[in-house]
């Protein structure tokens, strides 16, 4: 099943692009394939097996706490992994993207931009440490029952993760895919290799564990700046490598307004999370996190279109919508048929990780409709971050998080991680509905010409569904 939504989701996206006509590039200003980028449908066909990889890596990994350590082990250590994504995504100000953007636009910044990039990492990524240490211990019941101990060893690991995600997104600007798959698929490799190392070979407990986990970010932190040091060698055109304030200062500008939706998305996808935790405990916590993981593999594929379409979409300023519009049209047919497939799939998560996780199931199933629409969002509104991002897109979000927190405070502690659950879609519908209706109204495109295949287009689609099998064996 899953090789027949990575092939037609593949075979979707190379329609879109056969689809194109010389009109439409002209309008556009230059193709979305030429030049600048290699083969969107490479891209992602290419992105997407990777994403696969570490599907097997984090579910593997989650599968091993969970049966050696219980429900509180694993959220334990969901916890600890979620406080660190927080730091991370919402410390890094949305340079990550605010980087992709003007690299997108000139790649001969390369170098200033790297070097802004590390230190940017490392000074600002220590204070976040020091924050989240400091946090702990001034209130160690925001964490529930994990160790302020176990806390400051995984936060050791910020500067190095905030360079690596700070590194990745410079690999998506210069086109470089392959090694930022390469970097990308290895946290989740080691992940899977420290679990089965710490807990099956050496029987140690979670205190190992988490330290063989920062270590492990470390190593790829420092495999970032080998590799962009490699690609800076062969850049003749790039400036010097040297610390760039104008540029430094304009990337922060932009990233701030970046930095909105990104910060707000990471409250409502993990935050829930945390309350659940202080809440109901780590049990539940626990529990939570394997119906939430699950929710968020879902997103791997709208998430690997959107990663790849934003820096398209920065360089060709398609003012228009219609390429983001057709990415759309084919993102919500297939997200509609992995979603169904993983309705099925929830009755399953019990037999995986054990009796105790069987409410796992309901939660998940709460979960699915909010996914499908948040997903079809995820990509829908690259059109407006590689536009310029008007201001309406972050105080979406703004108004979404304010709706998210309310409800997570109002319904987790009598409902606990359902509650949670119902909380999480309520707010993807509606951050799904406020992009969905300002995208229509400033492209003048309507609902059915966004989120709805054309007969020609499923036609197409299907009888490639038909060959898939056949296809398969080939390869």
């Amino acid at each position: 099943m899953i090789s027949w939504i990575a092939l037609g989701a593949k075979d979707s996206i190379r329609e879109i692009t056969r689809s194109r006509t010389k009109k439409d590039c002209d309008a556009m200003g230059k193709s979305i394939e030429a030049g600048a980028f290699g083969s969107f449908t490479g891209g992602v066909a290419l992105t997407f097996a990777t994403r696969l990889l570490m599907l097997v890596g984090a579910v593997g990994a989650s599968v091993i706490v969970g049966r050696w350590l219980g429900p509180e082990g694993l959220g334990a250590l969901a916890v600890l992994n979620v406080t660190v994504a927080l730091a991370v995504q919402i410390g890094s100000a949305g340079l990550p993207s605010a980087n992709t953007y003007f690299l997108s636009l000139d790649r001969r910044r390369l170098g200033s931009a790297w070097a802004n990039t590390i230190i940017f990492a490392f000074v600002w990524g220590a204070l976040l440490l020091l924050f989240v240490v400091v946090l702990a211990r001034i209130n160690p019941a925001l964490f529930g029952s994990v160790p302020t101990r176990l806390i400051a060893i995984a936060a050791i690991s910020i500067p190095f993760q905030l360079l690596t995600l700070l590194g990745l997104n410079v690999l998506l600007a210069m086109d470089r895919i392959g090694q930022m798959n390469l970097v990308d698929s290895m946290s989740s490799v080691l992940l899977l290799v420290n679990a089965i190392a710490v807990l099956l070979i050496l029987h140690s407990r979670l205190p190992v564990l988490v330290t063989f986990n920062t270590a492990a970010t470390v190593v790829l932190a420092i495999g970032m700046i080998w590799i962009i040091a490699r690609l800076l060698k062969r850049q003749r055109d790039a400036d010097a490598f040297r610390p760039n304030a104008a540029l430094l200062k304009n990337t922060m500008k932009y990233g701030l307004k970046f930095s909105i939706p990104v910060m707000a998305a990471i409250l409502i996808f993990r935050f829930d999370l945390l309350i659940v935790n202080h809440f109901r405990g780590a049990a539940e916590a626990g529990v939570y996190a394997v119906a939430s993981q699950t929710a968020n593999l879902l997103l791997m594929l709208p998430g690997v279109i959107a990663t790849l379409l934003f820096p398209r979409l920065a360089s060709s300023k398609d003012q228009r919508g219609g390429f983001a519009a057709e990415v759309t049209r084919h993102a919500s047919f297939v997200m509609l048929l992995m979603c169904l497939a993983a309705a099925a799939a929830a009755f399953l998560l019990p037999l995986i990780y054990g009796a105790r996780f069987v409410d796992a199931t309901v939660q998940l199933l709460i979960l699915l409709p909010g996914v499908y629409l948040v997903s079809i969002e995820s990509v829908l509104v690259q059109h407006f971050m590689g536009t310029g991002l008007p201001i309406a897109i972050p105080v979406f979000w703004l108004v979404t998080v304010a709706v998210s927190l309310g409800l997570n405070f109002a319904l987790v502690p009598t409902f606990g991680a359902r509650g949670a659950a119902l909380t999480s879609t309520l707010s993807y519908a509606l951050i799904f509905a406020l992009v969905a209706v300002y995208f229509c109204l400033k492209t003048g495109k309507t609902p059915s010409e966004t989120f709805l295949l054309r007969s020609r287009e499923l036609r197409e689609l299907l009888a490639r569904a038909r060959l898939a099998p056949s296809l398969t064996k080939v390869h």
